[in-house]
This record gives structure tokens, C-alpha cells and sequence, in this order.
């Protein structure tokens, strides 16, 4: 197994080279060995399975966790139970007694992220209203109408899901990785790292208005809401219909492009290469941006200068969002800070928590790059691996939901949408990238969604038309609109919808004080004889290095 994982290793050295703009020779040589390598890897994978073994599969108990096994007893039947409920495989059954069953902790974790509280590691955790009682009592006859109800709600929408179909159309236009894109109205809007801005029209997948103005890669855009752009329209003598999009760059301006007319209309200088930002609709309304020293500034919408500066991370800031008040930033070294907005002039931002990548468990990838989306009481966060964390940010607490059946999946990002949580999936050994689909507030697994040729997703935009219907836009090295076809239609859609049983089997769970993920362990263990082989990772692939390829 020690080959497989270094091949794993590598494969992953070699997608994070391949998003860089400029390439080295020793790094193309290194990439022209991919394929070379997954058959090597899929050669291992075929002598090492047998008739009664299979591969470690992530989530399947943390003492199996990438470890090869030999089952005792053929798979099992799918079970009558719902798939969140079952016991995850491996644990012991003094575990099974002292703790809810999993269904049981993801409601729990749902009533949490709206109610804003959660169980310290060190407390006992509180049995689920819908569970037996502690002196083995039954739920009474309402909580268990209110689960039947819950799992019919559950059941149906699994059921729609299943009977999905989505149209997928290729925008064409940049010429390099598409990095960010929003939605407004029906206009969708790309930046790239080709240095443009690119507003497409949804209806007809036809390129709108080319914004070109920065000078290096376009990082991050971000949409202030109608009222806001009718403050900044009035201030520009413009129609009180017009939409504005920011958009910030390695050449370290925020660039504010009015897209009825393509121009930009007002540019400022943050005097660090921006690497992440979002508007903030408190008061007068605020931009966040992060840089990729790990600085977070706050400016004004009204006046445009900066109110505050701050060292707020270690290395490069990847992603900031807001929920009301509150703004949320995550880091290239995994930690994520939680900020209170006071919307005064001076000094908006009050750190309320800062959450170590020690803590979160996103700390020490080779790629860097960790993406957040904040639920209530939780923060969702893809950091490149198999796993999607959920951070409890009021306590520290950490939970983790398995998003791909196998160690070699990479997350990359994370998005919620109408009671939806989405989650990119890619497989480093074989190329096959999906959307995962799983219910809100519960986590609980919905369904796949993939397509032949799929490629990796680094970016996600979503909206719904007012028939309901979801439209989604996917960017990495393709751009593309995802739009959803009537049920009762004969249209045949270009997505395959698939359930992956290894993922219904894999349920919400709790990390320890001092639990890291054993993957990153047995990388590291790895280190030495990779760095021999010619297929280490080179100085600017360290922590951050996706951002450093924007920057170049």
C-alpha cells in the first residue's frame, strides 16, 4: 500500500501544477507522466483487490481509515433504515450505546446551526429528541409523527433528485482557468486568470461584455445587492436599474464595473495582491478584502477608503463570506476567523473567534486552498481533500462529512443552495469529477451528479428561475451554465444522476481534541523518498501555492 499512496501523492502534486499559468520544463515533464501514473496506480489497485478485500473506504471507522482490509462477511443488503441512520462500519458497540446514532447527531447538528449552540467535546452529548430516552423509554407519539414526517420530507426530495435532469452549456471565451463566478439576474459573470472579466448572457450562452482592465489574474468577484447599486448609480448620474460586480486581482485593485455599460467605474488600490473579497449589506455597506499576505481590509461603499487593516492570518487569504453581521474569513494555512461588523467608520471589524488549521484539520495541504460557506452556528469548509469540515465556530468543534468514497477525492469547493449543500468532487487517480448533493440542515446524502469528460470544478455559482428550477455555474478548466429541465419533459438531459452507496453509508461524524487526518499523516511519513524520485513539491507549491500560481 505504500506505492499506492505515494502514487496518490503524486497525482496530486501534478493537478495542483497543471492550474499554474506558467510552467517550468522539470514541471511539464512531471505532468506529462499523469496518465503514465494512473495506470500504474489503477495496475496496483487491480493486484491488490481479490475477491475478499477491498480498499479502505473514507468514513468507514477511524481505525480503518486508508488502511486496506479484509472483510469478515459479504456486503451487506441495502438497508430499510434511512441511509444517514446506519451505524458507520467498524465502531464499537460500547460507542453504539454511549452515543447517538448518527441520524441522531445530524438533526441534532441542524437544530444547533439554528439555534446557535453546540456541545462542547467535554460535555455529554444530549440524546436527540427523537431517540429513546436515557432509561430506554419510546418517543412520544408527536416526536415520532414529527420523524416519520422529517423522513418523508427526506424520502421525496431524495426521490426528485433521483428523476433530475440538467442541460449543460459551454460558455467559450477565456483563455486560461475560469477562478470565481457570480450570478445576477440572467447574467452570468467569470473572472480568469487571462486577467478578464466576462458577463454572459444565461439564455442564449453568449458572451455579453468583455471587462478587461487588470493586469494580472482575476481572483475573486463578489455582487452587491440592488439597493447598493442603486446608491452607486444615483452618486454616477446612471439608471437606478444599473448592476454593479467588484472584482479583485494580483495586481491589487479592486475594480467596480458597471455591467449595463462595461466600464469600470471606480478602481482601488489595496496595495496588496487581493486574493478574496465580498460586500458586506450592513449600514452604508462595506467591501472585505483579503490579500495574500494574510491581511483582511475593510473599506467603505460610501466613501471608498479604507477603514481598517488588519494581520489577520498567517499565509494567503482564500476565501471571505458574510452572514449578516458577521464575516468569516479562511486561510491558505487552514485557520478561519469569525469578525462582528460594528459598521462604524473606523475599525468595523471585531475578531470574535480564530480557529487555528491545528484546530479545523485544513492545515498543511500542498495545495493551500481552503473555501467556507457559513450555515448559522456552522462553517462548511473544502480544503482539497475527500472530506467536507464543518466547523462549530462558537465552540471550536469540528465535524466531518465524507464527500467522496475514496482517499484520492479532493474537494474544492463548497456551496449552498435552496436547502441544497453542494460539493465539488474530484478523483486524483482517475480524472471523474461529480457535484455530491446532500439535504439541509441534516447533511444528509442526496445524490451525484456527473457528466462523460466532466472536468475539475474550482468555482460554483447558484440562482433559481422563478419557476423554481435551479441554474448552476460551474467554472474551472471549462465554463459552464447548468440548467434545469422540467420533469414531465421529454428533453434528454446531459447529466447522470447516481446514488453512491459507500457515501450513504458514511454519516456526519465528530473529530477528536487531537484527531488529524491520517491521510496527511501517511503523506508526510512519505516525504524523504519523494523528494528522491523527482516528483516532490517544488518551493512555490508549498502552502498557498494555488494563489501563487494566480500571481505569476
Amino acid at each position: 500500500m505504500g506505492e499506492v499512496r505515494k502514487l496518490h501523492k503524486k497525482l496530486r502534486q501534478i493537478e495542483n501544477l497543471e492550474i499554474k499559468i506558467s510552467l517550468t520544463s522539470e514541471e511539464r515533464f512531471k505532468i506529462s507522466r499523469k496518465a503514465e501514473l494512473r495506470s500504474r496506480l489503477a495496475e496496483l489497485q487491480l493486484q491488490l483487490s481479490g475477491p475478499q478485500q477491498t480498499l479502505g473506504i473514507v468514513g468507514d471507522g477511524k481505525k480503518e481509515k486508508m488502511k486496506r482490509q479484509v472483510e469478515d462477511a459479504p456486503e451487506a443488503l441495502p438497508s430499510q433504515t434511512p441511509p444517514a441512520s446506519k451505524i458507520l462500519k467498524g465502531e464499537e458497540e460500547s460507542k453504539t450505546r454511549e452515543k447517538p446514532a448518527p441520524a441522531a447527531r445530524q438533526r441534532e447538528t441542524g437544530r444547533a446551526a439554528e439555534t446557535g449552540g453546540w456541545q462542547e467535546r467535554t460535555k455529554p452529548i444530549e440524546m436527540s429528541d427523537h431517540c429513546p430516552n436515557a432509561s430506554g423509554g419510546r418517543p412520544d407519539q408527536d416526536n415520532e409523527r414529527l420523524r416519520q414526517q422529517e423522513e418523508a420530507e427526506f424520502t421525496s426530495l431524495q426521490s426528485s433528485w433521483e428523476k433530475a435532469r440538467f442541460r449543460l452549456r459551454l460558455l467559450e471565451g477565456h483563455n486560461d482557468i475560469v477562478t470565481c463566478v457570480v450570478a445576477v439576474d440572467n447574467l452570468v459573470v467569470s473572472g480568469s486568470r487571462d486577467t478578464t472579466v466576462k458577463v454572459w448572457h444565461v439564455p442564449t450562452a453568449t458572451e455579453h461584455k468583455n471587462l478587461g482592465g487588470h493586469t494580472g489574474g482575476v481572483t475573486c468577484l463578489s455582487a452587491p445587492p440592488p439597493e447598493y447599486c442603486r446608491r452607486l448609480a444615483w452618486s454616477l448620474s446612471l439608471s437606478d436599474k444599473e448592476r454593479f460586480i467588484l472584482s479583485g486581482s494580483a495586481d491589487c485593485y479592486v475594480k467596480i464595473w458597471a455591467l449595463s455599460i462595461g466600464q469600470c467605474v471606480k478602481s482601488i488600490y489595496t496595495f496588496n495582491a487581493v486574493t478574496a473579497l465580498c460586500f458586506v449589506p450592513e449600514e452604508d455597506g462595506y467591501i472585505i478584502t483579503g490579500s495574500d499576505g494574510g491581511k483582511v481590509q475593510a473599506w467603505s461603499w460610501h466613501t471608498f477608503q479604507n477603514c481598517q487593516s488588519i494581520n489577520a492570518h498567517q499565509e494567503a487569504v482564500t476565501s471571505i463570506q458574510s452572514q449578516g453581521p458577521l464575516v468569516f474569513s479562511g486561510s491558505a494555512e487552514g485557520g478561519v476567523s469569525v469578525w462582528e461588523n460594528r459598521c462604524c467608520d473606523q475599525d468595523p471589524l471585531r475578531l470574535l473567534h480564530h480557529w487555528s488549521g491545528q484546530v479545523t484539520g485544513c492545515g498543511g495541504d500542498p495545495g493551500g486552498r481552503l473555501t467556507l460557506s457559513p450555515r448559522g452556528d456552522r462553517v462548511f469548509l473544502a480544503h482539497g481533500r475527500a472530506w467536507l469540515k464543518i466547523l462549530h465556530w462558537r465552540s471550536g468543534t469540528m465535524s466531518r462529512l465524507t464527500n467522496h468514497s475514496s482517499i484520492t477525492g479532493v474537494t474544492d469547493c463548497v456551496h449552498q443552495a435552496g436547502g441544497l449543500l453542494i460539493g465539488s468532487c474530484y478523483d486524483v487517480a482517475n480524472g471523474e469529477s461529480s457535484l455530491n448533493m446532500f439535504s439541509l440542515p441534516q447533511c444528509r446524502y442526496l445524490a451525484s451528479l456527473t457528466w462523460p469528460c466532466a472536468p475539475r470544478i474550482l468555482c460554483f455559482a447558484a440562482w433559481t428561475t422563478g419557476s423554481g428550477d435551479h441554474r448552476w455555474v460551474t467554472g474551472g478548466r471549462d465554463l459552464i451554465v447548468w440548467e434545469q429541465l422540467p420533469s414531465c419533459g421529454k428533453q434528454r438531459g446531459d447529466v447522470t444522476v447516481r446514488r453512491d452507496s459507500r457515501l450513504e453509508s458514511c454519516s456526519l461524524e465528530s473529530e477528536g481534541d487531537t484527531e488529524d487526518d491520517e491521510e496527511t499523516d501517511d503523506y508526510e511519513e512519505d516525504n524523504d523518498e519523494e523528494r528522491d524520485s523527482g516528483c516532490d513539491v517544488t518551493e512555490d507549491e508549498g502552502s498557498g501555492s494555488w494563489l501563487r500560481c494566480v500571481l505569476q
